[in-house]
């Protein structure tokens, strides 16, 4: 299984953006449940959690600060994880990763079996 992250971009404070995760070989029947989400590194600061979703559940979680400017979305006929950032700002600024675990919480604590490369997001004011 790989995760391959795309859409970052320069982008102008107060519109939104949406970067996609693809998730590439697993197979569509298998009963494996796990999450996917997205994480943020800001200059200066460590990796954070922003969202995640089930893969099978299509639950979703969010960093509570976070949960009305993020919305993570699932498409599973492209097998692709979405992240929609509303109201860009400046702390917005980062290299997003999509990674995998079992939990969101492991997600939380960065307990990632598997990162995807990140896509850089700045915004420009």
């Amino acid at each position: 299984v790989q995760l391959q992250a795309s859409g970052g971009g320069v982008v102008q404070a107060g519109d939104s953006t949406r970067l996609s995760c693809l998730v590439s070989g697993h197979t569509s029947d298998s009963d494996e449940e796990y999450t996917i989400g997205w994480l943020r590194q800001s200059p200066g600061r460590e990796r954070e959690f922003l969202a995640g979703i089930r893969w099978r559940a299509n639950t979703t979680y969010y960093r509570d600060p976070l949960k009305d400017h993020v919305t993570i979305s699932k498409d599973s006929a492209k097998n692709t994880v979405y992240l929609q950032i509303h109201n860009l700002g400046p702390a917005d600024t980062g290299v997003y990763y999509c990674a995998r675990a079992k939990t969101a919480l492991q997600l939380l604590r960065r307990e990632v079996d598997l990162w995807g490369q990140g896509t850089l997001v700045t915004v420009s004011s």
